[in-house]
């Protein structure tokens, strides 16, 4: 099977670093991640997504967190020294990263935005995070999506009991 080249992809081979692309079929418009958890086979504490925070004025945050967790803003915000931070309005998604809602990698936006992956992701030995496009996801290891991406952990989900 052909590998499907988006960004995300095309940039990997480049910099030579091991990952395994994983595409499945969408059905309606369920792009939610733990629909695509369940569709790919993989658990959801592997699956991540990725968002975009904004403290305005072309400030731009990418946060990496499970998709069956919350963002804690008020946490984003300690962590990328800003008074406060919002999500990235949908209608500029597109124009900012260069992908989609359900297809946003972290891998090849427009521009490195600074990064933070959840804390958790640590443990894991490897995480999986969207391809590009819909329809295809990325599985690599934490240690390479945080040098591609630049990024740092820290804790940026809601306590359960939020």
């Amino acid at each position: 099977m052909k590998k499907q080249k988006t960004n995300a992809v095309r940039i990997l081979e480049q910099q030579k670093i091991p990952f395994d692309l994983i595409e499945y079929e969408l059905s309606g418009d369920q792009v939610d991640g733990v629909t695509v958890a369940n569709k790919i086979g993989h658990p959801v504490f592997v699956v991540y997504k990725t968002l975009l925070v904004t403290a305005g004025s072309n400030k731009f945050f990418v946060c990496i967190i499970p998709v069956d967790k919350e963002l804690d803003l008020k946490a984003v915000a300690k962590v990328v020294a800003e008074k406060k931070v919002e999500l990235l309005p949908l209608k500029d998604l597109l124009p900012t990263t260069g992908y989609i809602r359900g297809g946003c990698s972290p891998i090849g936006m427009k521009k490195l935005f600074p990064t933070i992956v959840d804390a958790n992701s640590q443990k894991l030995d490897y995480i999986i995070v969207s391809g590009g496009k819909i329809g295809l996801q990325v599985r690599l290891a934490v240690p390479e999506l945080l040098m591609m991406t630049n990024g740092k952990l820290a804790e940026i989900i809601k306590p359960k009991n939020e």
